[in-house]
């Protein structure tokens, strides 16, 4: 037997002992299962559902505070500076840059400065052309339209935030169904 052949069979063997063991804790002897093995399923079934509820919760509010920015009134500001920010965190990898905006607006009278491209700041990127683009997007001198808290007047943004996470609930969803779920089946006659 060659070693590739030898090595799926050890994968084949230990998948069908790993199916025997849930077979064993999930198959027809469930009214044999004892207390111990309960236990253990709930524990289990418990983790999941709350690392599950934890990642939904956590994308569901970086969902709704993006749709919320895009109900913010939209104001014009002026920018005043647009330069791009360096670092160097080890000098055996290269240099990273970010955006950097300061811009002025007024809103009700009152007249605000923000350094704010989006609610969660700029990210770092080792790809200058990206901040580049930015930098022409929003250049110094020229007038933009930002959009304004209207509950918090200082707090503005240029750029909304992305609802990806809106869209990837679904899978925080199934860990904490399926968690759920594994209690339920570990308790069951």
């Amino acid at each position: 037997m060659r070693a590739k052949e030898s090595a799926v069979l050890v994968c084949w063997e230990g998948f069908g002992i790993g199916l025997s063991g849930v077979q064993g804790l999930w198959g027809s002897g469930m009214a044999k299962r004892n207390t111990g093995a309960r236990v253990y399923l709930t524990i289990i079934g418990l983790m999941l559902a709350l690392a599950g509820g934890v990642f939904t919760w956590l994308m569901w509010r970086s969902f709704s505070r993006a749709r919320a920015i895009d109900h913010w009134p939209k104001v014009p500001c002026v920018i005043l500076e647009s330069t791009m920010a360096e670092r160097q965190i080890d000098p055996g990898r290269p240099m990273e840059v970010s955006f950097q905006v300061l811009y002025s607006y007024e809103w009700d009278g009152e007249e605000y400065q923000s350094k704010r491209y989006r609610l969660r700041g700029s990210s770092w990127s080792s790809r200058i052309d990206e901040v580049e683009m930015l930098m022409d997007l929003y250049p110094a001198a020229s007038i933009q339209e930002c959009q304004v808290d209207p509950n918090q007047p200082e707090l503005a943004v240029l750029a909304g935030e992305s609802k990806a996470p809106g869209y990837s609930l679904w899978f925080p969803v199934i860990f904490l169904v399926g968690g759920l779920g594994v209690v339920v089946g570990a308790w069951r006659r």
